[in-house]
């Protein structure tokens, strides 16, 4: 039986989130086994050694019994005795080490079968989530699918390495021993134990369980009177310039109320919980003892042997029934872990099966998007985009403009084939891009985002990124094109310049020249500018367009873009509004229109 300390400190751990052991729950996990491979005979041959050492741990309580049993064996002459503890002293000695080597080969079989289970179960979810359409990710945070190849994995890891094996092992000693008390002992002890510790045990679980639960309710409030602290530090300055400090103070007390009155009947739960173990569970050990003895010394009807052997046995059956309660919760935490890691496992990744391949050389780059309507699947009732048809020649610049929230990004997430159309199609030389091979259709585009990302790493990494097989020379020469040469040769460490998590060690424009030179070294066809040179300075956006003209020559450009002067000389402007095309033209057509859209926006721009 767990000791009350250690139950306390169960209480104040972070709970998971638990399936039941239903037969269903069970089978579903056992899909664990397929990630074996070859290896399922070393988990076979742990569970041998597992059985082999819970089995001599058995006898060990047997024969140290023996050792207590000469306590009362008075009649025995002391060179007996001495020849007697020799004798068992020896052969508990050969069962330590037995046991030894049984539970080295148990853990060392269990853990060879959980690094090539969980190594496959990591590579298998990476590979599964990476490949999920961008619906998906737009559905989930990014800590949550972190938290899938960390924290789960890592609890799977543990139920077998840890949890399973002392699940098995605990079980087989205590309803051995159990056996072996019936068995060994006299039923003049036997009973008492057998009558009393197994229905207190299950009362201090069920006991237990009831206020694990109410201090899952009770973290649950200190969590939420954390996040109001938390808020209201990091929008300090919003507190105070609205004077809402007393609101905020009203706030923290309502919370901090209720984790006092939640606090009183926790500490009563609890005051309870151990004034049942005092008094139940620590009264029936000694009254236990008190028949024993009482047995061994007034009646004689029991022998020091038999009162060593049940002292022996008893210790063990109560630690393993008192054990397996938290095995069982490990497991189910375990199994409830293996169903979230299965569920991003079993979900429909993007279709990466091999269609009509592009050959790159003979692609024109002539791009028309005819109808093309659309809703995100967690926003169905709002329409983004709505019937839009408009066309690009090759080596043309598309413009799309629009007020926030009009579908220009939307649009070109759809060329990217992030998301496929409701409605409609985008063709490319009069080819339907669905019909195209996923990967070989996105090796034609190059995306330059407002916000770059890049991963931590060197400057070189990052612009290799565009093609991991590019030579030295090329990515050299991508940098010199983008007009990240100078700045890059200025550092310390040229290339080999450590950028920092997403890039914080570099300036906005900085980053921008990163980004074109990847797209340079990809060298697509078509070319895709989301907003890239809004958020910099005057210097550093003039260095960026310069790159970016020379980035598009010959290529089929979209420009995403909310300052107009920058895409005056596009061979086509689409104005977006609503989701749908309001007007389209080139600069000078659309200017004359002094109602349309796109003179507001010019306007506005240009006075300010």
């Amino acid at each position: 039986m767990a000791r009350p300390g250690e139950t306390a400190n169960a209480f104040q751990k972070e709970e998971l989130p638990k399936s039941a052991l239903s037969w269903y729950n069970i089978k579903r996990s056992t899909r664990l086994f397929k990630y074996l491979g070859g290896q399922r005979w070393k988990f076979i041959l742990g569970l041998c050694f597992l059985t082999a050492s819970a089995g001599v741990g058995l006898i060990f309580p047997l024969k140290s019994g023996e050792l207590i049993g000469y306590i009362g064996e008075d009649h025995l002459a002391p060179e007996t005795i001495k020849i007697q503890l020799y004798k068992t002293g020896f052969i508990l000695l050969g069962i330590l080490l037995a046991q030894a080597v049984f539970s080295f080969g148990r853990v060392y079989f269990f853990a060879q079968v959980t690094e090539n289970i969980v190594r496959a179960l990591r590579l298998n979810a990476f590979s599964k989530i990476i490949q999920m359409p961008m619906a998906f990710f737009s559905n989930r945070q990014v800590s949550e699918l972190n938290s899938r190849i960390a924290t789960d994995i890592s609890v799977v890891s543990d139920a077998f390495t840890i949890n399973l094996a002392e699940f098995i092992r605990q079980l087989i000693v205590g309803i051995g021993g159990l056996t072996l008390l019936i068995l060994q002992t006299e039923w003049v002890i036997a009973k008492w134990f057998l009558f009393l510790i197994p229905p207190l045990t299950v009362i201090a679980i069920l006991f237990s369980k009831r206020i694990r639960k109410f201090s899952k309710s009770y973290q649950d409030y200190i969590a939420k009177a954390n996040a109001i602290s938390g808020e209201a530090f990091m929008g300090i300055s919003n507190v105070k310039s609205f004077t809402n400090e007393k609101f905020e103070i009203a706030r923290f007390t309502g919370v901090a109320d209720t984790i006092r009155k939640m606090g009183l009947k926790y500490g009563i739960f609890r005051g309870l919980f151990f004034s049942f173990v005092m008094v139940f569970v620590f009264g029936s050990v000694f009254f236990i003892l008190w028949q024993m003895l009482y047995a061994l010394k007034v009646e004689h009807s029991i022998t020091g042997a038999s009162f060593g052997t049940f002292m022996m046995l008893s210790l063990f059956v109560a630690g393993s029934l008192g054990g397996l309660p938290e095995q069982i919760a490990s497991i189910q935490r375990a199994i409830g872990a293996t169903e979230r890691v299965f569920d991003l496992i079993d979900g429909i990744s993007e279709d990466f099966n091999a269609k009509q391949n592009i050959e790159p050389e003979a692609m024109k780059g002539n791009i028309c998007f005819d109808g093309i309507s659309f809703r995100y699947p967690s926003r169905p009732e709002f329409t983004v985009l709505d019937d839009i048809t408009c066309t690009v020649n090759a080596g043309q610049t598309l413009a799309l403009v629009g007020s926030s929230g009009s579908g220009k990004t939307t649009l070109a997430a759809i060329l990217l084939r992030f998301y496929n159309p409701d409605r409609g199609k985008i063709t490319v030389d009069g080819i339907d891009i669905s019909d195209f091979s996923l990967h070989a259709w996105r090796k034609q585009i190059a995306w330059v985002p407002q916000d770059v990302l890049l991963f931590s790493g060197t400057i070189r990494d990052n612009i290799a990124y565009g093609d991991i097989h590019a030579s030295e020379t090329d990515i050299h020469n991508a940098a010199q094109k983008a007009n990240a040469l100078d700045f890059i040769t200025s550092f310390p460490d040229g290339f080999n310049t450590m950028v920092g998590e997403r890039g914080i060690q570099l300036s906005g424009g900085q980053r921008q020249r990163i980004a074109i030179a990847r797209a340079v070294l990809k060298n697509p066809k078509i070319l895709i500018l989301d907003e890239a040179t809004s958020s910099l300075d005057s210097a550093s956006e003039h260095l960026v367009q310069e790159a970016l003209d020379k980035l598009m020559q010959g290529r089929t450009s979209i420009v995403i873009a909310h300052r107009l002067a920058t895409i005056r000389n596009a061979d086509r402007i689409v104005v977006l509004h609503n989701g749908k095309i309001e007007a389209e033209g080139t600069h000078e057509q659309l200017i004359e229109n002094q109602k349309g859209l796109y003179y507001q926006l010019s306007t506005m721009q240009y006075k300010v």
